[in-house]
């Protein structure tokens, strides 16, 4: 290390890493973005919503509170590992970008060593807690490694790579059904469309706060892409993840709470669209934030369906 590991993030001011971590632990929960669990969130969310309209189908909610302890945990682990790969590949691009240069790896607050030191470690807890499902979720959730590794490169090479993403952060979609029902089927398969196109909206949002550095750079994204069209572009979107997700529910035969809570996540999506301005980067990252709130409407309308059809 030879930056100064007191130092915090430029968009991440003002956090309990910054405030209450040990100094040396500061420059490791950064890197797993610890100061910033909005990420982690959003990875989870896909497996609560698999999680519980898989308990629907299988009309039991015995296990379903600690699977989602394990998802909770897996999903903080498995995101920090995602960023500390994210944060070694892209440590030159990192450099350059204003709201990036403060990141651990190019404030020289942690070396590329002890940076893929950490990323093993975290990737060894994750599949500590991988372990504890049958061998068909071990599988499925072991697939999901290639997705997760070749997501940093996409925006060298495409306008899309809120689609890599997608499909890396839906993952969870699919792991619920994998963990208790022990399939993949159609309704989870919808699920994970329907994720698929919300994350491409969310994630659009998110990166309008980049667009000037990463046009100078080559990075590539779909807010370059959409430009001033991205208004209309998230309605496609979000859209587009409303069917998909009524579709899953649909086949997996879910009772009105679900379509409940999926009607309170199109309100809020509606809600975003409306309210993004993609020439304020500050409200860009408040309205990308709130997506958190959008996905736990719906969690909670499907959890109380498979309240209803356990009992």
């Amino acid at each position: 290390m030879t930056g100064d590991i007191a130092t915090p993030v430029a968009d991440a001011t003002a956090n309990w890493v910054d405030t209450h971590a040990p100094l040396w632990m500061r420059p490791y929960l950064r890197l797993a973005r610890m100061d910033r669990p909005i990420g982690s969130w959003l990875l989870l969310i896909p497996c609560l919503w698999s999680a519980a309209l898989a308990a629907g189908v299988a009309h039991s909610v015995r296990d379903l509170a600690w699977v989602i302890v394990l998802f909770a945990i897996g999903a903080f682990v498995m995101r920090g590992a995602g960023c500390t790969w994210n944060d070694i590949t892209d440590r030159d691009l990192d450099a350059r970008v204003e709201r990036t240069r403060s990141r651990p790896i190019p404030a020289g607050q942690v070396n590329v060593k002890e940076a893929y030191v950490f990323l093993i470690a975290q990737l060894a807890a994750g599949f500590l807690v991988l372990l504890q499902f049958n061998r068909f979720a071990v599988m499925t959730g072991i697939a999901s490694l290639g997705v997760v590794a070749i997501y940093p490169f996409m925006k060298r090479i495409t306008y899309w790579p809120q689609v890599v993403l997608g499909l890396a952060f839906s993952w969870g979609a699919l792991m619920g059904f994998a963990v208790i029902l022990g399939r993949i089927d159609a309704s989870s398969l919808l699920l994970y469309a329907g994720s698929i196109a919300w994350v491409i909206g969310y994630d659009t949002i998110y990166a309008h706060q980049d667009t000037d550095d990463d046009a100078l750079i080559g990075v590539k994204s779909t807010a370059l892409l959409f430009g001033p069209r991205t208004r209309a572009m998230l309605m496609v979107f979000y859209g587009l993840a409303v069917t998909l997700i009524a579709l899953s529910l649909h086949a997996a035969g879910a009772g009105w709470p679900s379509y409940l809570g999926l009607a309170a996540f199109a309100a809020h999506l509606a809600w975003q669209i409306a309210r993004t301005d993609i020439r304020d980067p500050g409200l860009c990252l408040r309205v990308f934030r709130s997506n958190r709130d959008a996905g736990l409407l719906l969690f909670a309308g499907l959890l109380a369906d498979a309240m209803i059809r356990s009992s």
